[in-house]
C-alpha cells in the first residue's frame, strides 16, 4: 500500500501545484499606491491611468489570449501598510505591479518584490538608491530622481535666481529629505547654506522654523516633501511676512497645493516632467480620463499612464507574463510611444527619453519654464 499511497500524494501534489496556472484566465497586474489619505491626490490619477490603460487593451483583446487585471492595493504612502500591500500582491499572483506611489512605501516594498523576483515600475519614487544602489534589479520608474531633480534645481538656484543664501527645510523622509540633500551636494560651494532644518509633516504649526527662517536671511528655500506640509508651510511663511521664494521637488506639483494654500502659492518654484502635451499618446490620454471622469487628470497620471504601458507592452513583446527576465530584457531594449515621451529603460531602470523641467505657480497654475534637462 505504500507505493500506491505515495504515488497517490504525488499526485495531488501535482494537481494542487498546477491548479493556480489553470485558473488563471486573466493577467494580474498589482497597483499599490495612496488611494486614500492625504497624499491620495497622488494616488488616485495612477490608479485611474493604470484601469484606462488596461480598458484599452482588453477591448482590442488584451494580450498573450488573456484579458488583463487590475489588483489594487491601498497603501496611503505609508511605510507599514506598503508592506501589507506588497504581501497582498505577492500572494494573489500579479505579474507585474504599477506602483509604489511615494518613495518611503517603495523602499519599504521592494525587499518583498526582489525576493519574488516581481517587476515593479513606480511613475513617482525618486528617492536615486532605488535605481543607483543596485539592490533592486526588479525595480524601474517613469519619472526622473532625485539627483536629477537636485541637479536641475541647483542650476536654477544658482543661475535663474542667483541666490546666495539658502534655506532648507525637509520632512525628514526618504523623498524630501533626500531631496534636499541632494541640491546642497549639487551647490556646493555657490551658496551658503544658512538653515537646514527638519519639520514633522503632521505638524500644524511651524512658527518655530519659521522663526528661525526669518532669521536666517536666505535668499530662497528649498523644500522637501509633498504638498499638504508645503502649503501650511508656505501659508505661515507669508503671515509672518517672509516672503523669499520656495524651490521644491515634484511632490510639490500638484493642484492641490494651489487649492490648499491658494495664494500664498503663488511664485512656488517646482520640477516636474516636461511637458509633452502635444505627443499623439499624451492627447490619448487624456481624452480617455475626460470621457470616463469628465475632468482633467491628476499628478503623475501620465507617468503611470506610460509605466502600465511599459509593462503590457513589455509582457506582449517578450511573450510571457511569467518570466520576470524576458520581461526585463524587453523593457530594456524596447522602445514605447507613451505620454511622457517614446522611452525605453536603462540598465538601472531609469525611462531614456524623459524630459525635465522646472515650473512656477502663476495666476493659479503651474507654467513651465524654459529651465530643463532630458534624461538619457
Amino acid at each position: 500500500m505504500i507505493k500506491p499511497l505515495r504515488l497517490l500524494a504525488l499526485c495531488a501534489a501535482l494537481l494542487l501545484s498546477a491548479t493556480p496556472a489553470m485558473s488563471e484566465d486573466t493577467i494580474k497586474i498589482g497597483v499599490p499606491g495612496a488611494h486614500s489619505g492625504d497624499l491620495a491626490s497622488y494616488g488616485v490619477p495612477s490608479l485611474r491611468a493604470a484601469q484606462l490603460v488596461v480598458d484599452d487593451y482588453n477591448a482590442r483583446g488584451g494580450i498573450l489570449g488573456k484579458k488583463l487585471e487590475i489588483i489594487a492595493q491601498d497603501d496611503q504612502c505609508k511605510p507599514e501598510l506598503a508592506t501589507n500591500a506588497a504581501t497582498r500582491l505577492i500572494s494573489d499572483h500579479v505579474s507585474v505591479v504599477m506602483g509604489h506611489i511615494c518613495s518611503g512605501a517603495t523602499v519599504a516594498s521592494l525587499p518583498l518584490y526582489t525576493n519574488a523576483k516581481i517587476i515593479s515600475m513606480s511613475p513617482s519614487a525618486t528617492t536615486p538608491q532605488l535605481t543607483q544602489s543596485g539592490e533592486y534589479p526588479y525595480f524601474f520608474r517613469t519619472i526622473a530622481h532625485d539627483f536629477d531633480q537636485a541637479r536641475l534645481a541647483a542650476g536654477f538656484i544658482a543661475n535663474r535666481l542667483q541666490a546666495k543664501s539658502i534655506a532648507m527645510i525637509h520632512d525628514n523622509g526618504d523623498y524630501g529629505r533626500g531631496y534636499v540633500e541632494a541640491v546642497r551636494d549639487n551647490l556646493g560651494d555657490k551658496a551658503n547654506i544658512v538653515l537646514f532644518e527638519a519639520v514633522n509633516p503632521d505638524a500644524v504649526d511651524f512658527s518655530t522654523v519659521v522663526r528661525k527662517l526669518r532669521r536666517a536671511k536666505a535668499d530662497v528655500l528649498v523644500f522637501g516633501g509633498y504638498h499638504p506640509t508645503a502649503s501650511k508651510l508656505i501659508q505661515q511663511m507669508r503671515r509672518e511676512r517672509v516672503t523669499i521664494p520656495m524651490v521644491g521637488p515634484d511632490g510639490l506639483k500638484d493642484p492641490a497645493l494651489i487649492k490648499m494654500a491658494g495664494k500664498d502659492a503663488e511664485g512656488i518654484y517646482t520640477s516636474q516632467p516636461q511637458d509633452t502635451s502635444d505627443l499623439p499618446a499624451y492627447k490619448h490620454a487624456r481624452q480617455l480620463h475626460l470621457d470616463k471622469y469628465n475632468a482633467e487628470p491628476g499628478a503623475f497620471y501620465y507617468n503611470a499612464f506610460a509605466a502600465t504601458q511599459a509593462l503590457i507592452n513589455a509582457m506582449e513583446k517578450a511573450g510571457t507574463s511569467t518570466d520576470t527576465q524576458k520581461i526585463m530584457d524587453a523593457l530594456h531594449k524596447e522602445y514605447i510611444d507613451t505620454p511622457v515621451g517614446r522611452i525605453r529603460f536603462n540598465e538601472r531602470g531609469e525611462a531614456v527619453g524623459v524630459g525635465l523641467a522646472m515650473y512656477q505657480v502663476k495666476n493659479g497654475e503651474f507654467v513651465e519654464l524654459e529651465d530643463r534637462i532630458m534624461l538619457d
